[in-house]
């Protein structure tokens, strides 16, 4: 299985070919193309040759394909399964780990498998898509689940959902899930809270729909140089002891080592030329 830990997910649709080269430029961690939600009905078909197009000449990202029950998937899977590009899809309304078997199987094991979790069904099936051997990482679809579920899309409401992936992540040893993605494009306030909300929750990182989400999303993933210099303390003090040290005018013990040193692990892909 490939690595997946990326934090900012850019989704590009697969209409619009003449978007993926600058998709890929963006700075986004991971390009998605989508051929679901972003595409009419009678664009699927040129989408997905676009989309196939581009990742067999040195175009590389991942793919949303339409969900399973839909008269598009199948296509979807065997047009985009042999292109040297393709790092993964994603496959929306995720509810039966058997379906993403299937589709992992077809893709082979090289390429990443992301259920994106959309329904009330999918969060009660949560663990069992997580332990599902094909599945690289969780993905949260929030709008869509808010819609599923006829509530309002706010955090209070979607907070059981969030939680439920994070944990879900956890036990199966999977990476942090992503969450969904903020509707408010160009508010980069509102795009910074809701990234840094994800993160307080156990999120490790979040979709984008568009290049000036992209800023505020990743600095909310990134730990600061204060967090960085704290955890490199706590490392220090702590590495050979045992049982419970004292630093920065607090006791620290395992379970602090260890929030430091994912704070470091994370810092060593944030800033790879100032951090060891």
């Amino acid at each position: 299985m490939i690595e997946i830990s990326s934090s900012t997910w850019l989704f590009v649709p697969g209409d619009r070919p003449d978007r993926f080269s600058k998709a890929a430029e963006s700075g986004a961690d991971e390009v998605i193309i989508d051929l679901e939600d972003a595409v009419a009905d009678n664009h699927k078909a040129l989408a997905r040759a676009d989309a196939a197009k581009w990742l067999s000449n040195r175009g590389q990202a991942w793919v949303r394909i339409n969900a399973v029950n839909t008269p598009w998937a199948d296509a979807d899977i065997e047009t985009i399964a042999t292109c040297p590009g393709l790092r993964g899809v994603l496959v929306p309304k995720a509810e039966r780990a058997a379906n993403l078997s299937m589709i992992g199987g077809r893709l082979g094991s090289d390429r990443g498998v992301i259920a994106l979790v959309e329904t009330a069904l999918g969060i009660h099936n949560a663990h069992e898509l997580a332990a599902c051997p094909e599945v690289g990482r969780l993905a949260f679809g929030s709008v869509d689940f808010a819609h599923d579920i006829d509530a309002t899309e706010d955090d209070r409401s979607l907070l059981l959902a969030r939680s439920t992936l994070v944990l879900a992540s956890k036990v199966a040893d999977l990476p942090a899930p992503i969450d969904g993605v903020s509707v408010r494009i160009r508010d980069s306030e509102a795009v910074a809270e809701a990234a840094e909300q994800a993160r307080a929750l156990g999120f490790g990182g979040k979709l984008c729909i568009h290049p000036a989400q992209i800023a505020a999303t990743a600095a909310a993933f990134r730990p600061s140089r204060e967090d960085i210099a704290w955890a490199q303390r706590i490392v220090a003090s702590f590495t050979g002891q045992a049982g419970a040290v004292r630093a920065d005018g607090e006791m620290v013990d395992k379970p602090v080592f260890e929030r430091a040193r994912r704070i470091l692990a994370r810092s060593s892909i944030a800033y790879p030329k100032t951090v060891d």
